[in-house]
């Protein structure tokens, strides 16, 4: 496997990157990444609102596993309300579990 960082997001969000339908990451700081990232599918889950709109449980997606990767293209925004750009998700065949503990934004799983 490639050496390259992992980047922490909550169920379902992480999901929809997976399938495509989120383009934007908010997050309060930016990012200089333009690279492939895997992502990681958080222990913790989003809003239970999401869910719903989605029709599934937390208990229907994967958690604490790496899903699939994606490029981070671009980055916009002002201080404290940046969109990451991404595109071209790629799912895993089969999640895996990181080797190394997981962080709240970037790690290195392996």
């Amino acid at each position: 496997m490639k050496k390259m960082s992992a980047l922490s997001v909550r169920q379902p969000y992480a999901e929809l990157i997976m399938r495509g339908k989120k383009k934007f990451e908010y997050r309060s700081q930016p990012t200089n990444k333009r690279e492939r990232v895997y992502i990681y599918a958080s222990l913790t889950p989003g809003d239970e609102r999401d869910f719903k709109d989605l029709k599934l449980k937390p208990s229907d997606l994967p958690a604490g596993v790496i899903i699939g990767t994606v490029e981070i293209v671009n980055c916009t925004g002002r201080p404290g309300d940046y969109e990451w750009h991404l595109a071209n998700p790629e799912r895993l065949a089969e999640p895996i579990k990181p080797e190394k503990r997981p962080q709240p934004v970037w790690f290195i799983p392996f």
